[in-house]
């Protein structure tokens, strides 16, 4: 008889245990403990959230309206060497001033260890800072002409880069280059890699682009305000994860009354290109605005974008 009781006994005590032990489980599970289960937010088991990663630009689909000419964008992506952009991305425009930048970094590649004139220095940083055309000549001059847009073609590779050479004056030829937005990504990396200014002038070249100055209301006979377009389109989660270097380039062509602008950035992660050409009506600002634009549809995640979080591990699976 006391056999049968002590068992009787064993099994109820079997049985509240695992009565208070549930509650207390779920109440671990769900981190509410000593509280109230139903006014707690449940925590992963097992999971912790991952940070959002920070943002970036990667391809996405660009929507422009309003260009009643030409139209096209590239994006390069540093680490996998891959570019993506508009279908017509291998069309092209001419260059106009963005094409400084080559100009300036042949100059200072051929200098080899000498000490540039601190002149012609200054000269290499008026002509991006300030896309001084007078500054620009000089250094092209120096660089060797026409030459210096042979070796752009073969030292970044390009494949829709042609230099063209119109009669009379021959003070600026270097701007009638022609080259699409996927060559002029390749530029933008020939410059960021180190293969355009070499060395030792690399970090100067980037570091100058990054100081461009003047907005579009800041336009004068031989130099002009640049710093405006792609640069206006990435927010500060982009901005503040490092160097941004950019050099545009712009001209109202009397020929077909049209703006031909190009917009080109360049970071640790991407280089973006932006060119187009639009009636002349439209002013500097539109082009401006469209490079904004693209940029700032480029960004990733977009902004207000939902981040995925994990879903809890059920009691079961913890």
């Amino acid at each position: 008889m006391r056999s049968r009781v002590t068992l009787v006994l064993a099994i109820t005590a079997v049985v509240l245990g695992g009565v208070l032990l549930v509650p207390a489980a779920y109440a671990r599970l769900n981190g509410t403990a000593g509280g109230d289960p139903s006014s707690a937010t449940p925590t992963p088991v097992g999971i912790e959230p991952s940070a959002p990663p920070p943002p970036t630009l990667a391809a996405a689909p660009v929507k422009i309206s309003g260009v009643d000419g030409f139209f096209s964008w590239a994006l390069l992506d540093r680490e996998s060497g891959k570019i993506s952009g508009a279908k017509n991305m291998t069309s092209t425009n001419s260059t106009e001033s963005m094409i400084k930048v080559w100009i300036v970094s042949d100059y200072l590649r051929q200098l080899g260890s000498k000490k540039p004139p601190a002149s012609m220095l200054k000269m290499a940083s008026t002509s991006i800072r300030n896309s001084n055309d007078d500054s620009t000549n000089a250094l092209y001059k120096t660089a060797g002409g026409t030459s210096s847009l042979d070796r752009l073609i073969k030292m970044c590779e390009l494949t829709e880069t042609a230099k063209v050479i119109p009669p009379g004056d021959n003070s600026v030829w270097w701007s009638y280059t022609k080259m699409s937005p996927r060559d002029a990504v390749r530029m933008g990396e020939c410059v960021k890699d180190g293969t355009a200014a070499g060395p030792k002038w690399t970090k100067w070249v980037l570091t100058e682009m990054s100081k461009v100055s003047g907005s579009v209301k800041d336009q004068q006979a031989r130099q002009g305000g640049g710093k405006w377009g792609i640069i206006d389109g990435l927010p500060k989660g982009v901005t503040a994860q490092g160097l941004v270097s950019i050099k545009n380039g712009w001209t109202l062509i009397n020929a077909d009354g049209k703006w031909h602008v190009n917009c080109l950035a360049v970071n640790d992660d991407w280089v973006l290109s932006v060119m187009m050409r639009y009636s002349g009506g439209k002013g500097l600002g539109y082009g401006a605005n469209v490079c904004a634009s693209v940029a700032s549809q480029l960004v990733a995640p977009q902004p207000g974008a939902a981040l995925k979080v994990p879903k809890p591990l059920s009691a079961k699976a913890a």
